[in-house]
């Protein structure tokens, strides 16, 4: 199988279903960079649908960086309750809001190895960052952009890192920031391993 042919053909169909769902992902359209990385911290192991709200209520609280980097573990703690793993995500975004402060005068850093360096903030949420706050491109892989790509052979991979590098290879560049959108739709719409189902749901 051409790899990079398969996923152009597999891609294109994939757009065409999702591609113009007005479906909100969790760190889509937040008006300031810093709470892009904040809410994809939050986001981690949690549903856009639980996500979503208890981040408007965490920057109703603390609308601002030097806000929620002044915030109380306690406090924050509070709002993140219901979601999982909240003591670790409380943590994170106030100590990842302390650095985006004190290392980067408050802007967000624009490039995957500065955002790395940042409490909380790993691969996926450095891509995410890069593609939806700052126009580059970057391939952000969560469980669905990793499990479509291997069940339907356009990579052979056991983590979202080997994942994302080896999907470089086989995608053209300017597809790579729309890659996580329409699989994340996708898989959302097909759940497990059953590549025809998976198929299926794209005719």
């Amino acid at each position: 199988m051409d790899r990079k042919k398969e996923f152009l053909r597999i891609f294109k169909l994939a757009d065409t279903k999702f591609g113009k769902s007005d479906y909100r992902l969790a760190g889509e359209a937040w008006v300031e960079p810093w709470q892009t990385v904040v809410v994809t911290i939050m986001s981690a192991q949690s549903r856009d649908e639980t996500t979503i709200p208890i981040a408007e209520a965490l920057f109703a609280r603390y609308p601002t960086l030097v806000s929620l980097a002044e915030a109380r573990y306690a406090e924050v703690l509070e709002i993140l309750r219901s979601m999982n793993y909240n003591r670790t995500k409380a943590r994170h975004v106030i100590a990842c809001a302390k650095e985006i402060l004190v290392r980067y005068n408050g802007e967000v850093p624009e490039t995957i190895d500065e955002l790395i360096t940042l409490p909380g903030v790993g691969r996926k949420t450095a891509n995410l960052v890069v593609t939806e706050c700052f126009g580059k491109q970057g391939i952000c892989v969560d469980t669905h952009v990793h499990r479509i790509a291997n069940v339907l052979g356009l990579v052979k991979t056991k983590t979202p890192t080997e994942t994302e590098f080896a999907l470089m290879d086989v995608a053209p560049q300017r597809y790579w920031g729309k890659i996580n959108r329409v699989f994340v739709l996708w898989g959302k719409a097909v759940a497990g391993r059953d590549k025809k189902k998976l198929l299926a749901v794209l005719r």
